[in-house]
């Protein structure tokens, strides 16, 4: 039995059954015996190794994991002290989707459910079968390696079916939201000149049904170099693709199209993934990522950090505009169930993903730390209304995981639970700190770096920190970096983005501190860091004491310029009804004062309706900090609720003028 265990040690530990039984244990006996090293028998120095040794490394975890690839795996890396500038694996070939697709059996590969009751499932054979008619297809109309396939999709069966087809011929697939406005759709796919575009004719959320169809007709106006546009008819209706050019329903397109399926192998390095910068500071980055070191990446996370195996079934609640869908569809490589949602996770209640949970047996639950936050608003306690008989592992990522949703985690949702609160980015396609079947949860900490990720914390001088926050950096290359930007030819995007800071070290933009356990606390991104007289602080930090004040669902704090110097200053959005006064105000400033310090207690505390998010969910400091101080917001399309600022720009001349 998992032990769960007092308030001043972890708030969970791994059984020794479950911990002997997990693919990170086994992978230790693996090394252990690979490299002739009887002491290595803890997940530290299997980490020292795996930094320290990294051409022993990666081929270990390639073979373990099983990838299939033909060609040399030597040399593991070129020019490996360049950063950016190494490549893993130059002389392998290998093709994506024949690595997710090495199972056509009759195992459940995908189990899907949304809000209008649709429920479907594919096998494994099934999944193959799909893929097959559509890749011949996309053959048909000519997509062939280096060629971009776009897709407009809800997280549905078919998105995947889509994305391995184009994979199948070594095409790239890059896909986004469908909530996203037209110009938002262009400004990232225009870039990249997609030949064909698959997308949807409706979806479902909140318990309302919203047209795509104008949005493709935007899309393609707005493009002219798509040549087919694929739809599916997915509210059940059929479509009018009249105005659409080069339109197509799905299943006229596949038509008479056979279930073959023909897998073209293509380097280590070549272009997979096309995903997105958030845009907010103007028109998103176009992010390469190569096949390869996407695929070996996510082996090693799936497999060793979150103990994935073929009987699990695993599911993310995620957009197809967010990196956790790229990372969800790679556990087709262990031969596990994806379980795949589309809607609103709170219609028609805060119970509707743990009611998922029970009719579709979800051994492990991804989702965010801010849905996590408000189901515990909402008043949800799934631990006396659910059984989650299945339910070994929940995960979180997005933004920080407080310390106290971790408390509302194992009081109200399952005590026999591993939480791993996980963090990396669309950046890396992947994570740098991870969860660990052989290691305990501390409250409030990511508990181990991941295998291979030379992550430390940097000061302003870039020195190593320990016990105090720090920038997160990368001291050494690793597979999945991406392979370059879209357009950049020179790479001199790429280097300013990640490696201006500290030249030859990956500088990621958040603010963190490596525990004594070895586990990580993230404050915060770096860029939005409040820095009032001088002294560095993570937003994360105030957000923890902020939200567990019932009155607050949630609060955004930015740094604003004041009188020579920055202040901090906190908008809070309320509980409905509510409106804040100078009593709430310190209350909110004392709990702040009590459980940080001094320098952490907003000069400004004022209420707004509405909090400006991302597309993704996350929230968005920057587009606040620049608003409050009269300055455009480059990208509102990045946003989910653009018009949030208004409330912000509204306050304006109060902030300025006291």
């Amino acid at each position: 039995m998992d032990k769960p265990t007092s308030a001043d040690k972890p708030i969970w530990e791994p059984s020794r059954e479950r911990a002997e039984a997990s693919n990170m244990a086994r992978f230790l006996r693996f090394v252990r015996e690979r490299i002739g090293n009887p002491d290595l028998v803890r997940y530290a120095p299997l980490w020292e190794f795996s930094v320290r040794e990294p051409k022993r490394f990666w081929p270990l975890v390639w073979e373990f994991c099983g990838v299939r690839a033909t060609g040399e795996l030597e040399p593991v890396i070129e020019n490996p002290q360049a950063m950016p500038g190494a490549r893993f694996f130059p002389n392998a070939r290998l093709n994506f989707a024949e690595n997710l697709l090495r199972y056509r059996d009759a195992h459940p590969a995908l189990v899907f459910r949304n809000e209008w009751g649709h429920a479907r499932e594919l096998t494994y054979a099934e999944l193959a079968a799909q893929v097959g008619r559509f890749s011949q297809a996309l053959k048909a109309s000519g997509v062939g390696v280096g060629d971009r396939v776009a897709g407009l999709m809800p997280n549905l069966p078919e998105t995947i079916v889509a994305m391995l087809a184009a994979a199948a011929l070594g095409a790239t697939w890059s896909s986004t939201s469908p909530d996203f406005g037209v110009p938002g759709i262009v400004d990232r796919f225009g870039q990249i000149a997609p030949k064909v575009l698959v997308g949807v004719d409706a979806y479902p959320y909140g318990g309302k049904s919203y047209d795509v169809l104008e949005k493709l007709r935007g899309v393609l106006d707005a493009i002219p170099g798509i040549e087919r546009c694929v739809v599916l008819d997915y509210s059940g209706q059929q479509a009018r693709l009249d105005g659409l050019r080069g339109g197509v329903r799905w299943a006229d397109f596949i038509a008479g199209h056979g279930e073959t399926l023909e897998f073209t192998p293509v380097p280590f390095n070549h272009p997979q993934y096309i995903l997105y910068s958030s845009g907010t500071t103007g028109v998103p980055k176009c992010i390469v990522h190569g096949a390869g070191g996407t695929l070996l990446q996510h082996l090693k996370e799936l497999v060793l950090h979150t103990d994935l195996k073929r009987d699990d079934r695993i599911f993310y609640f995620t957009t197809c505009g967010w990196m956790m869908w790229n990372w969800l569809v790679s556990s087709l490589a262990v031969g596990a169930t994806l379980v795949l949602y589309d809607g609103s996770p709170f219609h028609p209640d805060g119970n509707a993903l743990w009611n998922l949970a029970d009719e579709t047996g979800i051994s492990i639950f991804g989702t965010s730390a801010k849905w996590i936050s408000a189901i515990e608003k909402a008043g949800v306690k799934p631990r006396q209304t659910h059984k989650l008989a299945a339910l070994k592992t929940i995960l979180s990522t997005g933004s920080p995981l407080a310390p106290e949703s971790f408390d509302y985690v194992y009081r109200d949702v399952k005590e026999r639970v591993l939480l791993a609160s996980i963090s990396g980015g669309t950046d890396i396609v992947s994570c740098f700190a991870l969860g660990n079947p052989l290691l305990p949860v501390y409250r409030g900490e990511l508990q181990c770096r991941g295998l291979g990720m030379s992550v430390e914390a940097f000061d302003e001088n870039g020195q190593p920190v320990r016990g105090q926050p720090g920038e997160l950096v990368c001291l050494a290359p690793f597979p999945s970096m991406p392979v370059s930007f879209w357009n950049d030819a020179d790479g001199s995007r790429y280097r300013a983005a990640y490696f201006e800071r500290f030249p030859g070290v990956w500088a990621h933009g958040d603010f963190i501190e490596i525990t004594a356990h070895g586990g990580l606390v993230i404050h915060g991104r770096s860029d939005a860091t409040l820095n009032p007289g001088g002294v560095r602080i993570g937003t994360a930090e105030i957000y923890r004491q902020v939200e567990q004040i019932s009155e607050v669902l949630e609060s955004i704090a930015v740094g604003q310029h004041w009188q020579g110097d920055e202040r901090v200053v906190l908008f809070v959005h309320l509980r409905e009804g509510l409106v804040l006064d100078d009593v709430l105000r310190a209350r909110i400033r004392e709990v702040i004062r009590h459980n940080t310090t001094p320098r952490h207690v907003p000069a400004r505390i004022e209420q707004v309706p509405d909090i400006p998010r991302t597309l993704s969910g996350k929230i968005t400091e920057l587009a606040v900090r620049e608003t409050i101080h009269g300055r455009p917001v480059k990208n509102t399309d990045a946003l989910a609720n653009p018009q949030a600022l208004t409330h912000f720009a509204a306050l304006r001349a109060s902030l300025e003028a006291h």
